[in-house]
């Protein structure tokens, strides 16, 4: 699917030598049971593939025939519940930020339009894009082919498995992430997305089995990409170079992607990767516009305007459409199966993208330019391609759809031969496609290492070893696969391996929608419990002076030095107090602190409350110290790295606010307004299960 490979990095402290490790860095373990557990399952397929190709072929396209067959309804439902899911939640809880109440976008909305349009473009979709129009044309799931109406759906076709289903997955994923990660403080792992559904359990056998799954279907998802761009671009290279096609050709290109990741991994050259994919993007653009100003220009307009139309019109009935009567069970595993598996075992990968780059947006935000964005580049791009395929086909190109329709990987190269300086256009879709290729190696070989251990926080990454060691396993495991049968290999694979996380996107949906209803719930309940405190006494006053803090704040820049004298000789001795307190009463209290960490966090301290009852979480109150962008109020122009400090409280649900100003005393009884809710919260859920 898509490269991301604008992954945001770890980079390495100003100053620091090449490959110098971020801070945090020494603090990233890994989790061996997901590490080698996974590992084990790809030595397997790999060394039977190896050792056994045809039999592995011809199991592995039995097992999807079964899973076609009893489990095809379940991915065409699956995908379609799970766009109207992120839309029901970017409606109901739109202003709920990913981050912080007072976080705000890192990045601006055209840098992160830019980066959500990188995130669309990866060589599967130059290959797809003329590929399956000329199918779906020729070979229509039903009805005659090379017909009109084949024509009018066979872009639809193509627009509706890159379209926004398959984003509505990415998005899933992205917000789940950012959500438990950045609003919850919780590792950017699959896992946390889990815990509202079974709480500290997600730490064992359950979160292990869910990082597997998810590791799983990543390394065969990006196996499959890279399968399809070693096959493509080895007939690039032919053209171009007169390197023959074949399997030691294809193990070359793989080789290349390992080595690339390895030497992005160890010396520190991720920002030049990260600045060749954004360059990527433009010369993607100029690929297309070439086709639309020296093609058929007027046909491709008026195609785009139809096709849009068309698949406006026709979405509804294609979402779920199973085909049940004369069920075409090889095109469906082949396209709608396959896509489906495809988008489910990138969507760990992306969303950790996606989550990376969206801190402080609103889900309202996130969904609706996750959404968009990318499939306006999608649309534009099938759309030139695809129709400029078609069209050819129907003007009486017979061996052109015949070489695109049966050997794919041929047909990208074969229509950009038509147009003019078919030479420089073919070496730089070349160019184009490798610099696609060793990007998506690169950033999943990252994606599949922070998922198997454990991380301080969002900003850290995994360490370089563990990453060197994914890139070569998806090396090897993508030379297996091609010996196996190429590309029908890959597909078979990545339906057969995205099953397990399927389940698991069931349960991520389900965890989601309940942290956040649990949220809504709290906040209503909290104002309740300050329209009854007001009503009632008055509140606990705040420092004095503390006015004139306020006022620094909002106008100026707090110190690191202010926020840990507050933190010091306000916040840790009233929860000290109340620690106390607790533990005379027969409750098990303690104060924990932490360092300096990674990232945003400078340091915390919080009381930890011990649920008495097996199966409910801890009662946590963190309070912490956190650098922030300074903020302007057009008094002077900041400089880029301005910073201010905020001593600020994590809700235990989520969310967060500022207590500098807060006096010992209104700590304390802040401590037990938050205590008392999640003391009911606990209290309702006992009396929920016994009744």
């Amino acid at each position: 699917m898509s490269s991301a490979a604008a992954e945001p990095q770890n980079a390495a402290p100003p100053g620091a030598p090449a490959g110098a490790e971020a801070p945090g860095i020494a603090d990233v373990r890994t989790r061996p049971i997901v590490l080698w557990g996974t590992a084990l399952v790809v030595l397997l397929v790999a060394g039977w593939a190896l050792i056994a190709p045809e039999a592995a072929a011809t199991q592995l396209g039995a097992v999807v025939g079964w899973m076609g067959e009893w489990f095809g309804w379940f991915y065409i439902l699956l995908a379609t519940a799970t766009l109207v899911f992120v839309i029901y939640m970017a409606l109901r809880y739109r202003r709920v930020r990913l981050g912080a109440d007072a976080d705000r976008p890192e990045y601006s909305t055209f840098t992160w339009a830019c980066m959500l349009f990188a995130a669309g473009i990866g060589t599967d979709l130059m290959f797809f894009a003329v590929a399956e129009p000329a199918a779906q044309y020729l070979a229509p799931p039903s009805g005659d082919g090379s017909t009109i109406a084949a024509a009018r759906e066979a872009t639809v076709w193509t627009l509706f498995h890159y379209g926004i289903t398959g984003w509505g997955m990415y998005t899933l994923m992205g917000m789940a992430l950012g959500y438990f990660a950045h609003r919850r403080g919780l590792p950017l792992a699959v896992r946390s997305a889990l815990h509202p559904i079974f709480g500290r359990r997600v730490q064992g056998a359950i979160g292990h089995s869910v990082d597997i799954a998810t590791v799983l279907g990543t390394i065969f998802g990006v196996a499959t990409s890279l399968g399809i761009g070693v096959v493509m671009l080895n007939v690039g290279l032919d053209i171009l170079f007169g390197i023959p096609q074949g399997i030691p050709a294809q193990v070359g290109l793989v080789v290349v992607a390992v080595v690339t990741a390895t030497v992005s991994a160890v010396s520190g050259v991720d920002k030049g990767i990260r600045i060749l994919s954004q360059l990527n993007v433009l010369l993607a653009l100029f690929l297309a516009g070439w086709v639309l100003v020296f093609g058929d220009t007027a046909f491709l307009l008026r195609a785009a305007v139809m096709n849009i139309g068309d698949f406006v019109a026709m979405f509804p009935g294609m979402t779920l459409d199973t085909l049940a009567y004369d069920y075409p069970a090889d095109w469906m595993n082949a396209w709608t199966l396959f896509f489906w598996a495809w988008w489910i075992a990138w969507a760990s990968f992306v969303g950790m993208f996606l989550a990376r780059i969206s801190r402080g947006r609103t889900i309202g935000q996130f969904v609706f330019g996750t959404l968009t964005i990318p499939f306006v580049y999608i649309a534009m791009w099938v759309t030139m391609f695809g129709n400029t395929a078609v069209k050819r086909i129907m003007d009486g190109d017979a061996a052109f759809g015949e070489a695109a329709m049966n050997t794919p990987e041929t047909g990208f190269y074969a229509l950009l031969q038509q147009f003019p300086g078919a030479a420089f256009i073919i070496g730089l879709s070349t160019f184009v496609g490798l610099l696609f290729y060793v990007t998506s190696a690169d950033s999943g070989a990252l994606v599949m290492a922070n998922l198997s251990s454990e991380l301080p926080d969002a900003e850290t990454d995994a360490k370089p070893w563990v990453r060197i060691f994914w890139a070569a396993a998806t090396g090897i495991l993508t030379i297996a696969m091609l010996i196996v049968g190429g590309i029908p290999a890959l597909q078979s694979a990545t339906i057969i391996m995205a099953l397990p996380f399927a389940v698991v996107m069931v349960l991520v949906m389900a965890g989601l929608h309940r942290a956040l209803y649990e949220e809504r719930r709290r906040d209503e309940a909290m104002r309740s419990s300050m329209r009854s405190l007001l009503l009632s006494h008055e509140a606990p006053s705040a420092a004095p002076g503390a006015w004139r803090a306020r006022l620094a704040q909002q106008f100026g820049t707090v110190s690191r030095r202010t926020t840990d004298e507050r933190m010091d000789q306000v916040v840790i001795p009233a929860l000290d107090e109340v620690a106390a307190e607790l533990c005379e009463r027969g409750v098990t209290a303690e104060v924990v602190h932490g360092g300096e960490a990674a990232g945003s966090v400078a340091r915390s301290a919080g009381l930890v409350v011990r649920a008495s009852e097996e199966g409910y979480d801890d009662f946590r109150y963190t309070t912490r110290v956190r650098r922030i962008k300074a903020p302007s109020y057009g008094a002077r122009m900041l400089e880029a790295d301005d910073t201010s400090c905020q001593l600020e409280v994590v809700l235990p649900g989520g969310g967060s606010y500022d207590v500098l100003t807060y006096s010992q005393e209104r700590i304390a009884h802040d401590v037990l307004d938050h205590y008392a809710l999640w003391h009911a919260s606990n209290t309702a859920g006992a009396s929920d299960a016994v009744g």
